[in-house]
């Protein structure tokens, strides 16, 4: 079953997503994913990098994620993304699921920093993973789920993230790890 807000679109072929997964695994220095909210210290089950232009920070649980600028390899690919979507990013969370057990649960990308309307664009490398929505509480709709091959880009259209919850859960069969970089349109707000 199809959302009728999820667009999925093949970006890369099998073996271009292959030798994207090993540069970028190489390439980024990534964050253990640990932070701190109400006082406790948590760890993400992911490992984690944010990447910009000058100036776009990203926050979450009230914490902020260190940001790298573009690598020239992230950025051709932010000029492939915007081709296909007609949509402009300037920032990229990547993340590192290093085998099946590493997850991320049910959220909204709706903070304030993406704007009242955010559209999302995800491209998935590596192991084949589960990507689950389910309608927020008090929304209509149904729930459902789709497997994202490596060089998939999902693209979550507006107001998806106002109304759908999402995430990969966790997946014991999975042996492979799996990168995701999910594209954003991040708005300079005070905090």
């Amino acid at each position: 079953m199809r959302h009728p807000l999820i667009d999925v679109h093949t970006l890369l072929s099998a073996a271009e997503a292959a030798e994207l997964l090993d540069t970028l695994y190489t390439e980024i220095l990534w964050n253990d994913g640990a932070f701190v909210a109400a006082g406790r210290r948590f760890q993400l089950p992911r490992l984690q990098a944010w990447f910009s232009d000058r100036g776009i920070d990203y926050r979450y649980a009230a914490n902020l994620l260190n940001s790298h600028p573009w690598t020239p390899v992230l950025d051709g690919l932010r000029q492939r993304v915007e081709e296909i979507t007609g949509a402009r990013f300037n920032a990229v969370l990547a993340n590192l699921y290093r085998d099946g057990r590493d997850s991320v649960g049910w959220h909204a990308d709706d903070e304030d920093d993406l704007g009242p309307a955010p559209l999302i664009a995800s491209l998935s490398l590596g192991a084949v993973r589960q990507f689950h929505w389910r309608p927020k509480p008090g929304q209509p709709g149904a729930s459902g789920h789709l497997a994202l091959a490596p060089g998939t880009l999902l693209l979550m259209r507006p107001p998806f993230q106002q109304h759908w919850e999402h995430a990969v859960p966790a997946d014991a069969g999975v042996g492979d790890m799996r990168l995701n970089l999910t594209f954003r349109l991040v708005h300079p707000v005070s905090h």
